[in-house]
């Protein structure tokens, strides 16, 4: 009785070897094969995307763009590697891509705010119409450019704030960089009484140009009347200055304006209501 039930058990014993000889026969080289694929293309990814980072760094891309860049990359071909492991095995990855292309789908329509700051961020990076430092007026916000990043740009207004403004706002409309230029134009309108003495006035402005260091000898300052108007003759006044000082110079001016129309007597006019009671006249 006992070598019968050792013949059974040797009967299954072979019977489960052969049907592992026979599935690992089948199957072992698609797995090898499978590991193969994924540990040959993984390292494959990883030398691409540093070679293709190396490139955009000679070419002196911006780094948040290389970054961007690399992930986008690397992300890309691993999935593809991945997909051919798994075709490798005899899986159907027509489904998975189904899948992946449902799933992006989803996934861009539930982000496609953020994903329209990504794709201005690339604009921005690319084109340059503003850098970090700079001083701009974009997307309702003015001041200094703190960084740039994929969602949003940092800006510092002159009151030392934190605006953070979507890139997307920013491409959408207009931009204005205060800081391209070496040189920027201070312009302010001043106003006399009709009363004063025009040519003193003109002159005064153009004396108070001269005199400030920080004001350019070319181009050339320049005060003109540009209008008569209801309650006074008003001048335009403008004077060249380095970029660096436009701000003080812009409030000094004002300051040093007023100050010597007041030791000159000419006055400033300002607007005026005569109320008149017809009744009382009468």
């Amino acid at each position: 009785m006992e070598d019968v039930n050792i013949e059974v058990a040797t009967q299954e014993v072979s019977k489960y070897t052969d049907i592992a000889i026979m599935y690992g026969s089948e199957y072992g080289l698609k797995i090898i094969s499978a590991l193969l694929i994924f540990v040959i293309g993984k390292w494959f990814v990883a030398r691409l995307t540093k070679v293709v980072k190396t490139l955009m760094e000679k070419a002196k891309v911006d780094q948040t763009l290389v970054e961007f860049g690399e992930s986008l990359i690397y992300f890309i071909l691993m999935l593809v590697v991945v997909l051919a492991s798994l075709n490798s095995l005899g899986v159907n990855t027509t489904s998975f891509v189904a899948i992946f292309g449902a799933a992006g789908l989803a996934i861009g329509l539930a982000l496609q705010g953020s994903l329209a700051n990504i794709g201005a961020a690339v604009l921005i990076i690319v084109f340059r119409p503003f850098k970090v430092g700079d001083f701009i007026e974009a997307g309702g916000a003015t001041g200094t450019v703190d960084d740039v990043n994929l969602f949003s740009t940092i800006i510092s207004p002159l009151d030392n704030r934190t605006v953070i403004v979507p890139n997307a706002s920013i491409i959408g409309g207009n931009i204005t960089n205060f800081s391209t230029k070496k040189q920027r134009r201070v312009d302010h309108v001043f106003g006399i009484g009709y009363g004063d003495d025009l040519k003193l006035a003109k002159n005064t402005l153009m004396e108070i140009m001269q005199a400030d260091e920080r004001v350019l000898s070319e181009p050339a300052p320049f005060v003109a009347v540009s209008e008569l108007g209801d309650s006074s003759v008003n001048f335009v006044f403008r004077a060249w200055v380095a970029t660096d000082d436009y701000w003080a110079v812009y409030f000094d001016m004002l300051e040093t304006v007023k100050l010597t129309f007041d030791e000159k007597g000419i006055s400033i006019p300002y607007p005026q209501m005569d109320i008149h009671n017809p009744q009382k006249e009468a």
